[in-house]
């Protein structure tokens, strides 16, 4: 494209300097101008212009007036008194060079005599590298070559072909940039083995050149047209992804290679086969993947070259019966002294398990003792929650199921995971990786170690109150593990809430710990909500952070508080932090004194802005609680 663009873009350039040149140089009736040694010369040389006026054509007096001048292009470059100027002239640049002669009489304007132009350029080199294609049975042959440096002349272009028979062809080019030929004629298999010679010449005004002469068969030149018609049809009966590539070649294709890749992969699957009459078989394709398939074709062995590739077809394989078995895991509430609940959890089996697009899952609910299957269900969900007795030993089995069958079932015994204290991780620990990661580190249980057949890191965002919404996200460790790093769902300024369990055939410990990928201070602090006096105490209650405010694990609460309009420093409690703890007592307020209370809350990043202020004043014992006082704008 840049070339032909490059092309035209000159061509025009050439034709807009000679309408110049040609409205530039007159029908020379008052001189002329001639150039020596000739008008087209080789780069380097020198040239004698000569400028001459006809008889009775200089200035009207005496002749010693006339003033010849010898422009190039509009700069002058000689001027000589006389009816005659001689001038020479080197260190011309490739191309067209425009020289102008006009006479300059007194008291009047410049007459144009007579112009020449001057073109330097160079002998064409020899045509390289000249090469010949017949594109399909019925093309004709087309041969290109590269031309060298350019010329900056005009220059032709001959190609010749040679065949049997002392058959002849020829072509010529007389474009400025020809380096390709088509001779229109079509080569037959009649003598596939017979000899063609091909040779392209090059002249112009300086010299000529000549390529060295090609030979080659029809077998060597003929490049086959793309398969077309490609299609494919599975196996139905197949216990694998098998199927069947069709497609049309031409009459002479002996060889065929084939590819074929999943559409979202880069790395080709080839296939040589040979004599394959448009068809061939494809073993142990992934089911239900998409894939691109594309053929080519060569008449021969070792001769001639493949023709391009056939245009993708893109198919996607059938669906078998899933492989593989769900992660599954669970979670217990108790509600009642004799109900409890269960959730179940499970992880998509991925695409290679998968096999077709998962339909449902199948969970089957039974209680051991008994044998008797409880519960039978089908969700389309990754979870599923129910309520059982919280007597009797029970167990659930989960399968997911596309179009062509089952997966195998997950089984699993339900038991308290965090019964066996024996069993539980020591010094568990929860440092942040990065944005989004958490490096969670324990050691093994003191005792029990070797009944330990597995770990199970489990992690889900804390929240404060109903968290049976909040997804749960875990990953299984083997014995000798003793740290995980976690990933999934981890957003950066969000505490989670991590358990590692170790669990054991029939019971299972387990510890738990705060952990963040990325935190700051909080946002805010907490919200008093109410003061209560009691028995010369006071109970504070909050409100707890917005989790979007909190910006990580919180560590600390701290409550402050100073008697009113004094500029003394506050007096501090701090807390540690608890989910559930709202409300903290203090002892050490004097009655009848109004004070100011405020809390502001810490994680390792640092502490919050303060809360809002509530004024109390604690009365004694004959004053049982605090009369609704206003709350104060909080203090920054």
């Amino acid at each position: 494209m840049a070339h032909t663009f490059r092309r035209c873009s000159l061509a025009l350039i050439f034709i807009i300097m000679w309408l110049l040149i040609k409205a530039k140089i007159d029908e020379c009736k008052k001189g002329d101008v001639t150039v020596k040694p000739s008008r087209v010369i080789l780069l380097g040389s020198t040239v004698n212009i000569s400028c001459s006026l006809k008889p009775r054509e200089g200035c009207l007096s005496y002749s010693r007036r006339n003033k010849l001048i010898l422009y190039k292009f509009d700069r002058r470059i000689n001027f000589h008194h006389g009816h005659s100027l001689n001038a020479q002239v080197t260190g011309l640049p490739l191309g067209t060079t425009l020289f102008v002669c006009k006479l300059a009489c007194i008291n009047s304007n410049e007459i144009q005599i007579c112009g020449a132009e001057i073109l330097v350029g160079v002998a064409p080199e020899q045509p390289q590298n000249l090469s010949c294609i017949q594109k399909g049975e019925q093309g004709t042959v087309a041969c290109t070559w590269e031309r060298g440096q350019d010329t900056h002349l005009y220059t032709e272009y001959t190609l010749q072909l040679s065949g049997p028979k002392n058959l002849t062809w020829q072509k010529q080019c007389k474009d400025h940039y020809c380096d390709y030929l088509d001779f229109g004629i079509n080569l037959t298999p009649e003598s596939p083995e017979s000899n063609f010679t091909a040779k392209v010449t090059a002249v112009n005004s300086l010299g000529s050149s000549s390529s060295f002469p090609s030979t080659f068969t029809f077998l060597d030149i003929v490049r086959p047209l793309p398969p077309w018609d490609v299609r494919i049809k599975f196996q139905k009966a197949s216990s694998m992804s098998r199927c069947t590539l069709y497609w049309r070649d031409e009459g002479l294709v002996l060889l065929n290679r084939l590819r074929y890749r999943p559409s979202n992969s880069r790395h080709w699957n080839m296939v040589n086969v040979t004599e394959a009459k448009g068809r061939h078989d494809l073993l142990d394709l992934k089911p239900f993947t998409e894939y691109e398939f594309q053929i080519s074709s060569k008449l021969h062995l070792y001769k001639g070259s493949w023709s391009d590739w056939s245009e993708t077809l893109r198919a996607q394989t059938p669906e078998e019966e899933p492989t593989g078995m769900l992660d599954v895991w669970y979670m217990k509430r108790h509600i009642d002294y004799n109900r409890q609940q269960i959730s179940l959890f499970w992880k998509n089996l991925s695409v290679s398990e998968a096999r077709g697009k998962i339909l449902h899952y199948q969970v089957t609910l039974q209680e051991l003792t008994g044998g008797k299957v409880m519960t039978q269900n089908i969700t389309g969900h990754t979870s599923w929650t129910t309520v059982i007795s919280r007597t009797g030993n029970w167990a659930v089995a989960v399968s997911a199921a596309n179009s062509k069958g089952s997966s195998l079932p997950t089984r699993i015994n339900i038991m308290n995971l965090c019964e066996a204290g024996l069993l539980a991780p020591r010094q568990v620990s929860a440092n942040s990786e990065s944005m989004g990661n958490i490096l969670v580190t324990w050691q093994p249980p003191r005792k029990g170690l070797s009944a330990v057949q597995e770990y199970v890191v489990e992690w889900r965002q804390l929240h404060p109150g109903d968290d049976t919404q909040i997804p749960l996200n875990w990953l299984r460790s083997p014995p000798y593990n003793v740290s995980a790093l976690i990933s999934e769902n981890i957003k950066p300024y969000t505490c989670y809430e991590i358990r590692v369990y170790a669990l054991s055939e029939d019971q299972g410990g387990c510890s738990s710990i705060l952990g963040n990928s990325k935190h700051k201070a909080p946002l805010s602090g907490p919200h008093i909500n109410a003061i209560t006096e009691e028995k010369g105490s006071i109970l504070i209650s909050w409100n707890s952070i917005p989790v979007q405010e909190q910006m990580g694990c919180l560590l600390h609460y701290r409550i402050y508080w100073k008697e009113r309009d004094s500029n003394s420093q506050p007096q501090l409690c701090e807390i540690p932090y608890r989910v559930s703890q709202n409300s903290h007592p203090i002892n050490s307020l004097q009655p009848r004194v109004t004070y100011v209370l405020w809390m502001t809350a810490l994680t390792a990043a640092g502490e919050s802005s303060q809360g809002n202020e509530r004024e109390f004043c604690l009365q004694g014992e004959d004053t049982a609680a605090l009369g609704q006082a206003p709350d104060r704008l909080a203090h920054a």
